[in-house]
């Protein structure tokens, strides 16, 4: 089954200054990338913070997102991902449904159930168990679609009650900007599949074998798995999200995976092939991006801020190739 062209996308949280960050988001548009995208991370630095393992940030989402839009005119601008429980969601159907209208329709709103206990308890929300926070998930982007409507909301659950009014203002993007919704387990990759417009495949772990006996790529393939078997007649067009979480864009593949195992502990067995590593020339990177869209069905990657120039090339030689 084919798969959608290829997009590109840089996660940035950090910035000194206002200047800094409108000169991030000129840079990740004129190098081509299709989006700038946020993260829904509030730790500073301090134990709560080391204890989550969250990566620094800087700036919050919603901010941060406005005044990339307002610097710049095709990129578009996103969060990977909300948290459900980290928002009253009316008030954040309202702000995103204003964020899609004040960037004239280049929002991609990304929503999860939420993942990081430490965080959720450094920030005092409680963390309920999966199957709950994946049902709120359900109800929240039935809510989200009830406010694009722009019709009378009458959204009555176990998570979210919300009627009364019609949802304002009503998003450029029709009927309703793209859902991203992300995660790794069957319970939150089969609602992203029957839901969502984009779904965004978490890092699978860096052992050779898991609990199920399943090596990276044995993991990634059963997750995709998930994903088709919900989707069903759509999956062609769904969009598929991943990152890599360590990049090296060399032309000495071998001494770049020596250092790397090196530095993490992790055998270099498992990093050679491992579905959220990309390591080598441009046109290495390039050649393992279309056999993983075939195998994984990843159409979509989001590099990290460190790497936005170094990943250029990729970006350059991949976009839009269907």
């Amino acid at each position: 089954m084919g798969r959608p062209p290829f997009r590109f996308a840089v996660q940035a949280t950090n910035a000194a200054s206002a200047r800094e960050w409108r000169d991030t988001a000129l840079k990740v548009q004129d190098l081509g990338y299709a989006t700038l995208f946020l993260a829904d991370h509030y730790l500073g630095p301090g134990p709560a913070q080391r204890a989550a393992r969250t990566p620094r940030q800087d700036l919050a989402p919603i901010a941060a997102m406005a005044a990339a839009a307002t610097v710049t005119e095709t990129l578009r601008i996103g969060c990977r991902v909300f948290c459900v429980d980290y928002h009253l969601p009316a008030v954040l159907a309202k702000e995103a449904a204003t964020l899609d209208l004040l960037s004239d329709g280049r929002l991609e709103l990304g929503i999860g159930a939420g993942w990081s206990a430490d965080e959720y308890a450094a920030l005092g929300v409680p963390f309920d168990r999966p199957q709950r926070r994946i049902a709120k998930l359900r109800e929240v982007i039935g809510l989200l679609r009830a406010h694009f409507s722009g019709t009378e909301i009458d959204c009555a659950g176990e998570f979210v009650n919300v009627q009364g009014y019609a949802g304002r203002p009503r998003p450029v993007q029709r009927p309703y900007p793209p859902i991203m919704v992300g995660g790794g387990g069957r319970r939150v990759l089969s609602l992203a599949a029957q839901e969502a417009d984009i779904v965004s495949i978490s890092n699978v772990p860096f052992i050779a074998r898991n609990e199920a006996g399943l090596d990276p790529q044995a993991e990634a393939r059963r997750r995709i798995g998930y994903v088709r078997a919900a989707a069903g007649d759509r999956y062609g067009a769904l969009e598929v999200e991943s990152s890599p979480y360590f990049v090296d864009v060399t032309e000495d593949t071998q001494a770049a995976l020596a250092n790397l195992a090196s530095r993490t502990g992790i055998a270099p067995e498992v990093l050679r092939d491992h579905p959220n590593v990309l390591i080598g020339s441009v046109e290495t990177i390039a050649e393992t991006l279309l056999s993983r869209r075939e195998v994984l069905g990843v159409n979509y990657v989001t590099v990290q801020q460190a790497h936005v120039d170094a990943f250029a090339g990729v970006v350059a030689k991949l976009s839009g190739r269907g």
